[in-house]
Parts: structure tokens; sequence; C-alpha cells
């Protein structure tokens, strides 16, 4: 059997979490949490910035906006060479990434469940 198919009427929840500063700069959400991620995956920042389909620049100054906020490296950097450069996260940056990760999944099911209430009251 098929499930019922959804109408232009039907009322879908979409939401985004990120983190910032009191200016209101970003610190990190889901843009910046890919790319460490991939970071993290392919070790390098170009790479990184490549697999998203971002510009070096821009990936580049997304990390050092987060740092300078931060107050701390994200990255550790070795430049290129005969290999090339590469980058891996410092322990902080994993740190970030898991409490992230947390928070994520904490707010995903606080979330659901209020959703959850809401479709209850417009039904």
């Amino acid at each position: 059997m098929k499930p019922p198919r959804s109408s232009k009427n039907d009322v879908f929840l979409r939401y985004k979490l990120w983190l910032s500063a009191v200016s209101g700069e970003g610190i990190i959400g889901e843009g910046k949490y890919k790319l460490l991620r991939m970071i993290e995956k392919l070790g390098s920042l170009k790479a990184a910035a490549e697999s998203l389909g971002v510009s070096y620049r821009k990936a580049w100054g997304d990390i050092k906006e987060s740092e300078e906020l931060l107050g701390y490296d994200l990255t550790e950097k070795t430049r290129g060479g005969v290999g090339g450069g590469n980058s891996v996260l410092t322990s902080k940056a994993k740190n970030l990434l898991e409490a992230y990760d947390a928070l994520h999944k904490k707010m995903d099911n606080a979330i659901e469940d209020a959703y959850d209430d809401f479709k209850k009251k417009i039904s």
C-alpha cells in the first residue's frame, strides 16, 4: 500500500540550528559543521571546500571567523610542498563537533515532540 501523497496544503516542519556570538556572527551551523567534518574526513581544507562546492577562500574565511569568535584554533595546518598541505582538526574542534551533535540530537527530539503536539492541535 502506497503512503498518501502530500498536497500543497500539508504542513511540514523545517528548522535550522546554529550557534552565534552575541554580535550575531555565526560560530557553527550546518555549513561550517559540514566543512569541519569534511576536513576531518579528507585531511585538507582545499579538498573539503571542493567536495562541498565552495571556494577555498570562503571555506578559509568561515574557519577563521569561527576561530576568532571562539578564541581557539579549529584546525592545525601544514603548508604545501611536494605532496601538498594538509589540515587536521584540533581536539577542541572535535569536542565542538561532538557537543554540536549532542545538542542537535536533543533539539531534534524536543522539536519533533513539539511538532507532534502542533499537528494534533491542527487536525
